[in-house]
């Protein structure tokens, strides 16, 4: 009797029992792609397009408009003079960055929401920033292509914040309340999977799937390998950038990625110079 007694679930137990249940049958929420995004995208996929069409999608939404011209005129960016229309921030970044700018701009305003969590949601989309950046730093040093280091490193966490809604709206309804070690724990232990289902569902590249799902177990990647190392040292590098106290310098150089990456002590060290840079299109980007 008394191990019967033992061997019953505690209310945290059948709350992640529920989590796990969700997450077999894919009955999760998952947030919608906003059109922008998807468009712009799919823009930069298509050899055909151009800074004419780019700039004509991002007039079509005044928001994200708005949005851009304050990022492009951001000290990230460094324009030599202000930049005074969308034409002319093509001209002065270029259309891959602009892309760049106008994704970004466009997802944060529909993937990353979870009322109730909003400082834990913005310190994820902080994360979310630092690791593109960073991504883009490695892959220009490994000679690798840049714009999709870029997607890998901003989406490689994409699964956090609906594992976070999902956990929550699940506790609420069994009327439990979390330590928020556990629920770190869980959205820590759950995001890639959750992310998996995001990419199916947003058609992202296969290299971004696969970096999201295989970052922190590289080993396992079946494909794109190099991208889920590179994935994983721009999350590395970005968790020291933003919580140092986490992630020292002494543990970010121990980490083993950076050998798989043939990066040396001395790579290393150049891409901490650059943690000013990132930082500022971290503030750039958080809007």
């Amino acid at each position: 009797m008394a191990s019967e007694i033992g061997s019953v679930a505690t209310p945290v137990e059948r709350l992640e029992q529920a989590l796990i249940q969700k997450l077999e049958a894919g009955d999760v929420e998952l947030p919608l792609l906003p059109q922008a995004a998807s468009q712009v995208l799919a823009l930069a996929a298509d050899p055909a397009s151009d800074a004419a069409k780019l700039s004509s999608l991002i007039h079509q939404d005044q928001a994200l408009a708005a949005h851009v011209m304050r990022i492009a005129n951001s000290p990230a960016y460094m324009p030599r003079s202000p930049v005074i229309s969308l034409q002319h921030a093509v001209a002065m970044l270029g259309i891959t960055l602009l892309s760049e700018i106008a994704f970004t701009a466009s997802l944060k305003s529909g993937a990353f929401k979870v009322p109730g969590h909003e400082e834990d949601v913005k310190q994820l989309w902080r994360h979310s920033l630092a690791s593109g950046a960073f991504a883009k730093e490695v892959a220009r040093m490994r000679r690798v292509n840049v714009e999709s280091a870029y997607l890998c490193g901003l989406l490689h966490e994409i699964g956090k914040p609906v594992v976070l809604q999902t956990v929550t709206t699940l506790a609420h309804v069994q009327r439990v309340v979390l330590e928020k070690s556990v629920l770190q724990g869980w959205v820590d232990g759950y995001h890639s999977r959750v992310g998996a289902f995001i990419a199916e569902k947003w058609s992202l590249p296969k290299q971004v799937a696969a970096a999201i799902q295989y970052y922190e177990d590289y080993d396992h990647a079946d494909s794109f390998r190099q991208e889920c190392l590179l994935t994983c040292a721009a999350d590395r590098l970005a968790s020291h950038l933003l919580a140092p106290d986490d992630m020292s310098e002494v543990t970010l150089r121990a980490h083993p990625v950076f050998g798989e990456l043939n990066l040396y002590p001395n790579d290393l060290d150049q891409l901490l110079t650059r943690k000013d840079h990132v930082l500022a299109v971290v503030n750039a980007l958080n809007l």
